[in-house]
């Protein structure tokens, strides 16, 4: 079904090492409103959507979330580039040194392993995309603390269009809502169980 392009969505750079940052960014690889939650929660959803567009929209996305993934494995990993154990310790990130080295484990900032609770699925098309919209705002609000913690211009700018498409993923979601409570609206079948009215 995917086809992989072997490229990063926008290039990833950072200006030089940095693994106290590093600990920052990597709440955006595994935390609660990070881009592995955001991907598994959209490819998720798409199966109870009741219009191909709805299920068209939430594979596009979180396909994209996916790469968004990639992008913060990229950033983390040229973060510690070339860090030492004692670089870890001063950073307060000695845990990542002791469990995984240069090794990527989506945590969120405090070390807390990725949860499946994290995500959200209650197979109402309503209650879904509204989620999802809460979700996409909550990664923007992400991004811009990690925007106002770096004095990296590189990073600032994998960061930034990371916020970018944020903004634009919470204006499709808000749309397809429209779209969605529309079909319900007219539609001559109840949306639960897809079961035809008696």
């Amino acid at each position: 079904m995917w086809i992989y392009e072997k490229k990063l969505e926008h290039p990833v750079r950072v200006s030089c090492p940095d693994v106290k940052f590093a600990k920052m960014v990597i709440s955006q690889y595994g935390g609660p409103d990070g881009e592995l939650s955001a991907s598994l929660r959209y490819i998720n959803q798409r199966y109870s959507m009741p219009t191909d567009t709805a299920k068209a929209l939430l594979t596009d996305i979180g396909t994209e979330e996916m790469a968004h993934m990639e992008m913060i494995a990229a950033l983390v990993y040229k973060l510690v580039d070339g860090a030492c154990p004692e670089d870890f310790k001063a950073a307060g990130w000695e845990g990542q040194w002791v469990q995984h080295d240069h090794g990527l484990f989506w945590t969120d900032v405090n070390g807390v392993p990725w949860t499946a609770k994290y995500i959200a699925c209650l197979g109402d098309p309503i209650a879904d995309l509204t989620e999802d919209m809460a979700a996409e705002q909550k990664a923007r609000a992400t991004y811009e603390h990690l925007i106002a913690a770096t004095d990296d211009p590189l990073a600032k700018d994998t960061l930034r269009f990371l916020w970018q498409r944020e903004v634009v993923h919470f204006q499709r979601f808000g749309e397809m809502l429209n779209e969605v409570q529309d079909w319900m609206a007219n539609s001559k079948h109840m949306w639960m169980g897809h079961r035809p009215e008696k």
